[in-house]
């Protein structure tokens, strides 16, 4: 590689544009820090999310290359072809500016899924026994990590053609709590979770499990709510 990068950067909005820039190529750089050179250094006027810069939080996901990844722990060096990169925001939100979307419809969808814990017992209850090494515990344990970056959402076909689908996060997370046994709201969860935008939409192309940055597999749990909703259908309980 040498010594400084061609970067590509949109500006604007839905109908923006690729502007060029050129940036120090340094060693362990990662494309946040190109970002916040460019901010800092080039144009004021760019406008991006962060937060907490070391891989915790996943505000700073962006597009890089055509794949959707959290820019704070992506090193230059890994993704950056004959020393060019092109950085756009996240694919299927709402551009605000620059590389910052809005994130509104993505935790309309979690609502939408009755992502929200509905608790067995009132406060001052006994605590609810939840055996770690059950097969349910471990569906939930499998799945609980995420932390709503929209990666997958961005990734995710499906979310493109379908503007109305959940969506690969919503829709892990439904599963998550469909195997807490401390919840009580899965009735009314399945059925949201079963219509023409649920689960069931899934075409299983795994691109949501193939980029999430904490390893999740969302694609498995979509596939564990095809199986309760279909079960819960022949019971007459949707």
């Amino acid at each position: 590689m040498g010594t400084t990068l061609n970067v590509k950067v949109w500006r604007g909005t839905a109908h923006g544009q690729f502007v060029s820039y050129r940036v120090p190529l340094r060693e362990n750089q990662t494309v946040l820090d190109v970002v916040t050179h460019i901010q800092r250094h080039l144009d004021s006027t760019l406008t991006y999310r962060f937060a907490c810069r070391v891989g915790v939080c996943g505000s700073c996901a962006m597009t890089v290359n055509g794949v959707p990844r959290w820019t704070c722990r992506t090193h230059v060096r890994q993704v950056a072809k004959r020393d060019r990169l092109r950085i756009a925001p996240l694919r299927n939100l709402k551009i605000i500016k620059d590389l910052s979307v809005d994130m509104a419809a993505f935790f309309d969808k979690w609502a939408r899924a009755k992502g929200r814990f509905v608790p067995a017992l009132e406060h001052g209850g006994d605590f609810a026994v939840v055996e770690p090494d059950s097969r349910a515990r471990k569906f939930a344990d499998a799945g609980i990590e995420c932390i709503g970056c929209g990666v997958c959402y961005a990734a995710c076909d499906l979310v493109e053609w379908n503007a109305n689908y959940l969506g690969p996060a919503a829709l892990n997370r439904a599963w998550v709590l469909a195997n807490d046994v401390r919840d009580v709201g899965n009735s009314e969860r399945l059925r949201a979770v079963s219509g023409d935008a649920g689960c069931h939409a899934c075409h299983s192309h795994q691109s949501c499990t193939q980029w999430c940055p904490t390893r999740l597999n969302p694609t498995a749990g979509i596939a564990g709510l095809k199986r309760l909703t279909a079960a819960a259908a022949m019971k007459g309980q949707l």
